[in-house]
């Protein structure tokens, strides 16, 4: 019959596009890395210079960004793929090395705001991601002065990573603890620091941690599902429009460093996996400021 092999043939092409269209084929590592980059892991919010408008163009990841803390006095790197000012001269393995154990190719440790401590939980894949798209960037010739710390650094941030396993995205909650954690160190600013660390034991998501920058001093929000100082009264629609627009439920605006243009790029099942992680948390009174 005709109509039965109209049928058939809707149905072949069905499938033919099922395993060819653009939803369907696997993630390229630049891809990958493009999302993460101008998502969750935002790098560009620490490495790239700012002016009075924003993001200086044409300076992406050229570094220059100044950090001013009592303990110490750092400048965001140059990490665009120029051979002289940034890391064009590194290998890709040198790079991962970098991100997840803080050791440059000289053998120097590199130090805070970079947070060493979760970053070494970053998956292979996620990793050899953001070196393809550092090695994508234009190279910007930008020397950036050296970082002055007044505090001792350590020698190492651990033993020497072996394999890291990439985490399974149909586990929200696993899922939404690895994007705060190893990849946008949510936990990092968001969690009171005791003796120069973040107390991720007791204290998970408390809030609290003072960050100066040029926009003044903000004190990082309580995260935990605590229902009077935390986010236990707010809707998921609530907590994703704090994190992407940077919006509280009252309509009050939340301050940097959050990356909020970076957050806005990331997919609704993300931004769910995060919401899932948060409500798992302990709650956690603690009113801040």
């Amino acid at each position: 019959m005709i109509w039965r092999a109209r049928l058939a043939a809707l149905a072949g092409l069905a499938i033919i596009l099922l395993f060819f269209s653009p939803q369907s084929r696997a993630e390229t590592l630049l891809e990958r890395g493009t999302y993460l980059m101008r998502g969750i892991v935002a790098c560009g919010n620490c490495h790239t210079p700012q002016g009075p408008n924003g993001p200086l163009p044409g300076m992406e990841l050229a570094g220059g960004l100044k950090f001013d803390e009592p303990p110490f006095t750092a400048y965001g790197s140059n990490i665009t793929p120029d051979p002289e000012t940034g890391i064009g001269a590194w290998t890709d393995a040198q790079i991962v090395v970098a991100i997840r154990e803080g050791k440059r190719p000289d053998g120097s440790i590199i130090g805070p705001p970079m947070p060493i401590g979760l970053y070494r939980g970053m998956s292979d894949r996620d990793a050899q991601a953001i070196v393809a798209y550092l090695r994508a960037l234009p190279p910007v010739r930008n020397m950036v002065p050296k970082s002055d710390y007044r505090i001792p650094l350590p020698t190492s941030y651990g033993p020497p990573l072996g394999a890291v396993p990439e985490v399974s995205r149909d586990d929200k909650l696993t899922y939404g603890a690895y994007l705060a954690g190893p990849l946008g160190h949510c936990v990092e600013c968001h969690t009171p620091f005791v003796n120069g660390r973040p107390d991720l034991e007791n204290s998970l998501g408390a809030g609290g941690f003072e960050m100066h920058g040029p926009w003044g001093t903000s004190i990082a929000a309580n995260i935990t599902p605590d229902s009077d100082t935390g986010l236990g009264s707010w809707s998921a629609a609530d907590i994703k429009r704090a994190i992407t627009q940077g919006v509280r439920p009252d309509g009050a605006r939340l301050a940097p460093p959050m990356a909020f243009s970076y957050y806005a790029t990331m997919s609704e099942a993300d931004l769910d996996a995060i919401v899932t992680f948060l409500g798992a948390l302990r709650p956690i009174r603690n009113a801040v400021r």
